[in-house]
């Protein structure tokens, strides 16, 4: 490629020659460089970025801090939900830019992958942990091989995890027995702003995000069904992602906001029966004694729409005074205090602590989801049915999380092929 440097007046300008257009030479110039060794420095810059496609590195050259860089910004940002995004960005500046980041991308091998994963398990770390990092190196090089080519293969593809002493059989997520929930919902009643979160996990096996999401026109009152369209999602807001958490970012500078479900399966329609119906039909209508018993300070809830890294719209919730009169249009939340403020997830945790603390229980909210599962299945629901009213795309995986061969499925079992042998006795 011809290129070379050139003073014109004070300054000094770069050109080279690219690919020819229609037959007809095509040269790039720029100019305005104080010295010619600042003119030859762009030149080497602008010859890689051609040569790159655009661009400004060369993949045998570029620094597995930097390639994990280009990874988020061109693969994560634009395909991962944004609380995935925050937990890959977590691993890389946590974990693999201080022990990989030096190096060149093409001079990571397996022994140096295999070393690193078996010093993490000394570290103390358990085995998710280890798998969750290594995952994610491992999928920032499949990137590199294919679409990128920037490498021929993954190293991480022959890592052997280091092995971890099998754990007693235990349930990680307690199963609530009714007589827990009469507990909890003692310690929570009606006029808690954690009663209807958590009726609504424990009898419909909403996820908590799409609990605390739900707006009064999702819930059909008459016809005894909620839908499921969106989930709250706590983000920055004014600051790319990567920014706010190299500068330590807090909360201040965070807003909640309504995503998108985890998969297409999560948009669903949910029946709900007495108990529940009760509650939310309560619930709507103290919502509205408190609107007039507030007035103008009563907290409402707008939408305000913005964009995310990908591009798409994403509604940001502002809250407001009534007094404001805000032209944005209305999210009337179902879970809110009595001054109408919004009760969230993240507000939620002191009622998982009071739970475990005072009540003795082990508790999370997705107990809540777990222990309607496990019940349906012991009570002989169809499995179908409970996966499609869990929102999950695979069926597999309400069979292999959330359903457990407890002793109630166990006696079932033996009765079932007590009664088939005996019927065929009969028949024979």
């Amino acid at each position: 490629m011809n290129g070379g440097t050139r003073k014109r007046g004070n300054t000094w300008s770069y050109y080279f020659d690219m690919a020819k257009i229609d037959g007809k030479r095509n040269r790039k110039e720029k100019g305005g460089f104080k010295t010619k060794k600042d003119a030859e420095a762009a030149l080497a810059k602008a010859i890689t970025e051609y040569n790159n496609s655009g661009q400004s590195f060369s993949p045998t050259d570029i620094s597995v801090a930097d390639y994990l860089d280009f990874w988020f910004d061109n693969y994560c940002k634009m395909n991962l939900k944004y609380n995935t995004q925050v937990g890959y960005l977590n691993i890389i500046e946590g974990h693999l830019k201080p022990t990989f980041g030096i190096y060149r991308l093409n001079a990571l091998s397996s022994a140096s992958i295999q070393e690193y994963a078996n010093s993490l398990k000394l570290k103390g770390l358990s085995k998710s942990s280890v798998v969750g990092i290594i995952s994610t190196l491992s999928g920032a090089l499949n990137y590199a091989v294919e679409p990128l080519h920037y490498i021929q293969f993954n190293p991480c593809d022959r890592i052997k995890y280091p092995k971890y002493e099998k754990k007693s059989a235990k349930n990680v997520r307690h199963i609530i027995q009714p007589e827990d929930f009469d507990r909890i919902i003692e310690r929570f009643p009606e006029s808690s702003n954690f009663y209807i979160p958590l009726l609504l996990g424990y009898y419909t096996g909403l996820r908590i995000s799409e609990a605390f999401a739900l707006t009064w026109d999702d819930i059909d009152l008459e016809n005894r069904t909620l839908t499921v369209n969106k989930i709250t999602v706590k983000r920055n807001f004014g600051n790319d992602i990567r920014t706010a958490k190299k500068t330590n970012m807090k909360t201040e500078k965070s807003a909640w906001y309504f995503g998108t479900p985890k998969t297409g399966s999560s948009y669903r329609t949910v029946k709900f029966g007495e108990t529940l119906y009760k509650a939310l039909t309560n619930a709507k209508k103290q919502k509205n004694i408190n609107r007039l018993k507030y007035g103008e300070h009563y907290t409402e809830h707008y939408l305000k729409t913005e964009h995310d890294e990908k591009g798409n719209e994403i509604q940001r919730l502002i809250p407001a005074p009534r007094a404001l009169q805000c032209a944005l249009p209305l999210a009337d939340m179902v879970c809110v205090q009595d001054n109408g403020s919004f009760v969230s997830s993240d507000s939620f945790k002191y009622c998982s602590r009071v739970i475990h603390h005072e009540l003795k229980l082990a508790f999370n909210y997705h107990s809540l989801r777990h222990s309607h599962a496990t019940f349906l299945i012991e009570s002989g629901a169809n499995v179908k049915a409970v996966q499609e009213r869990l929102g999950h795309s695979d069926i597999r995986t309400t069979l292999n999380t959330y359903v457990h061969n407890t002793e109630q499925l166990a006696d079932q079992a033996v009765d079932i092929f007590e009664a088939a042998i005996s019927s065929k006795k009969k028949h024979a």
